[in-house]
């Protein structure tokens, strides 16, 4: 009996981790992509890679908790089975207030607080100056209240990508780079060659199940981009141990600390589907914020200034469609790297069970055996 041919369709975070995860299926795996496999063209290239439930718990739904705070311990695992280290902290996050905007963090604090009545695993510790000093030394004097967040994490996204695509290259699967999918309808991937060429290229390949993970890339109708915005910079005068979130009325911050003195910088999130360049405006009000934490960044070298859309769905959850011999998986918003691993073994149980029993009995055996039922919807209505 041959092997079921499988399409995964974008080679972001979720694809390319796709991929590499379904390779257990003794498929015949392919991956495509309209860019190339390091990633450059992805969401998940200018992220920061925080691990943050507590943080996010705030704002979003119990799906997207739930799924956090199942997905951090798989990030250990996951990484294992990598051929190249990648960084990972888990030293917890502190969120920070100046005097002047202890009204955000006190309506930070009391919303985090009812959260933790509902989710024994996020975890709170009120923080004054000298436990900031303690927690960390070079905002000693600068700050008198806070909280410091100890379950969460973060890895460096960059690396992961170039891992990730060095288990893509040893392995089995086969990569079509520069190809823009325009089509999955009834098992079968269509897509054009990107490349310039005197005649663009086409292609109409047949497969027993495609897995779309093109995030913004994708036909959902209800889809929409999330703007986010980052400042990498390398600041040999400032020692951090962990991310630092700075609550503020009107840009809400964060700086994760990266090896060798490098910093992420970067705002929380902006309702813009605009995918052009950092503005002058973001990156006055990013730095001078980050200068506002610890003055020594003020002589930190900007290495790059990016923006990136990511997918978000209406309800700003998370979500694995099903139609036919398709899965699409979407709608990660700004949680991607928090939620990958819990998402992974969701698409690992589906893709079984939709080449077992097709798409609707699939869909219908999800909803009743996960534990995450809301994330399954039907790609049909």
């Amino acid at each position: 009996m041959k092997p079921p041919r499988i399409a995964v369709i974008g080679a972001g975070l979720m694809g390319r981790l796709t991929a590499l995860a379904l390779q257990e299926l003794g498929a015949e795996l392919h991956l495509y992509d309209r860019g190339d496999l390091d990633g450059q063209q992805s969401a998940a290239h200018v992220a920061a890679g925080m691990l943050a439930p507590a943080s996010e718990s705030v704002s979003c739904d119990n799906l997207v908790v739930r799924l956090g705070l199942k997905a951090i311990p798989l990030w250990s695992e996951l990484l294992a089975t990598l051929p190249q280290p990648v960084f990972f902290q888990q030293k917890g996050s502190l969120v920070i207030a100046h005097q002047q905007d202890r009204g955000s963090l006190a309506q930070f604090r009391q919303q985090l607080s009812h959260r933790r009545r509902h989710f024994v695993g996020l975890q709170a510790i009120d923080c004054d100056a000298e436990a900031i000093a303690q927690w960390e030394p070079e905002l000693a004097g600068r700050f008198t209240q806070g909280l410091l967040l100890p379950g969460e994490g973060q890895l460096c996204n960059r690396s992961l990508l170039q891992s990730t695509q060095g288990a893509i290259q040893s392995s089995g699967i086969r990569f079509h780079g520069n190809w823009h999918v325009y089509s999955t309808d009834n098992g079968y991937v269509s897509a054009h060659q990107t490349e310039h060429k005197p005649e663009p290229r086409h292609r109409r390949d047949a497969f027993n199940l495609i897995i779309d993970c093109r995030g913004t890339g994708a036909a959902i109708p209800s889809l929409r981009a999330v703007r986010g915005e980052v400042i990498r910079v390398t600041a040999d005068e400032v020692r951090l141990n962990r991310p630092v979130r700075l609550m503020h009325p009107r840009y809400p911050l964060y700086i994760v600390p990266r090896e060798n003195s490098r910093y992420v910088i970067g705002a929380t999130e902006i309702e813009s589907q605009d995918n052009g360049n950092i503005t002058v405006r973001s990156a006055l009000e990013l730095l001078s914020a980050a200068y506002a934490v610890h003055p020594g960044f003020a002589e930190a070298r900007i290495d790059q200034m990016q923006s990136h859309c990511r997918p978000a769905l209406t309800d700003n959850n998370p979500a694995i469609r099903f139609d036919n011999a398709l899965i699409e998986v979407n709608g990660l918003y700004r949680h991607g790297f928090l939620l990958a691993p819990a998402l992974l073994e969701e698409i690992k149980h589906s893709a079984t069970t939709m080449l077992e029993l097709g798409a609707d009995r699939a869909l219908n055996q999800r909803r009743e055996q996960s534990q995450f039922a809301e994330l399954y919807h039907s790609a049909r209505h």
